[in-house]
């Protein structure tokens, strides 16, 4: 598939000067994509709930609405970071029940080893760094469908999405960083939303997945770009928030931006 068929134009102005996607001016411009019939998920970072009381920040998150819960895994080599690993995840689904789709965002430096601990801890989908798996993307993305998990693969800031090109078909989801992975509580990135618009307009029944500072104030650009599954850390576990309302903005954004539903 080719990828960057309009990067060159999304990312220059019409005086052919670089767009600076960047502060005020890029969330002013943020792009357009067409309509699309994706379902809007709204998935909280379990990275940024209480992790002494875990269990209990996801019972109350899926009590709230929230669509599937967002589980970081960092082994410290990938990322400067360590989260937790499988036996973590499986206390966690056997709290929740088996129901609730886990996304596990693998911030791992060899993927496909993890691929049978995740799914045996209770992984619904296994989402790999495209950029950990240094020539054996295709062997990864099909071992973890031959597990029976859903397959998604995730890319840096700094990655193009022509690094995915090789994978694209194998994939269930395409996982947009709008943060440098590895720390919760960073600043959205706002010069990734043309990243996210390519992709849509490309792959219009794709699931797009951003993660990194998504919230009621950030969420109408990465809905209007054609993001549908919404990461949202910080803004889930907010004290003395309601995470009600925060996932009924960030829905009716995506309804209204991304799917071009009128909402009341």
């Amino acid at each position: 598939a080719v990828l960057f068929f309009h990067c060159r134009a999304l990312l220059r102005g019409p005086d052919s000067a670089p767009i600076a996607w960047s502060g005020s001016a890029a969330m002013a411009e943020a792009p357009q994509c067409a309509h699309h019939g994706c379902c809007c998920k709204i998935g909280p970072s379990m990275l940024a709930s209480d992790l002494a009381a875990m269990g209990d920040d996801a019972q109350k998150v899926l009590t709230a609405g929230a669509d599937y819960l967002h589980l970081d895994i960092m082994d410290g080599h990938f990322v400067p970071n360590i989260s937790w690993g499988p036996p973590v995840v499986e206390c966690l689904r056997r709290r929740v029940g088996p129901e609730v789709f886990f996304d596990c965002h693998m911030m791992v430096s060899e993927p496909r080893k993890w691929v049978e601990p995740m799914r045996a801890a209770g992984g619904t989908q296994y989402t790999f760094h495209i950029e950990a798996c240094e020539g054996a993307a295709v062997e990864t993305a099909k071992a973890v469908a031959e597990s029976g998990m859903k397959v998604g693969v995730a890319l840096k800031p700094a990655t193009p999405l022509s690094a995915i090109a090789e994978v694209i078909a194998l994939v269930d989801m395409v996982l947009i960083m709008t943060v440098e992975p590895g720390f919760g509580g960073q600043k959205f990135m706002p010069n990734m939303m043309p990243k996210v618009l390519q992709l849509r307009t490309e792959y219009p029944e794709l699931d797009i997945e951003v993660d990194g500072g998504l919230g009621p104030s950030t969420i109408d650009h990465a809905a209007k770009a054609g993001a549908n599954m919404i990461v949202a850390g910080s803004a889930s576990f907010k004290p003395d928030s309601d995470p009600a309302e925060t996932f009924a903005i960030m829905r009716k954004s995506v309804l209204e931006h991304g799917n071009g539903r009128k909402t009341e």
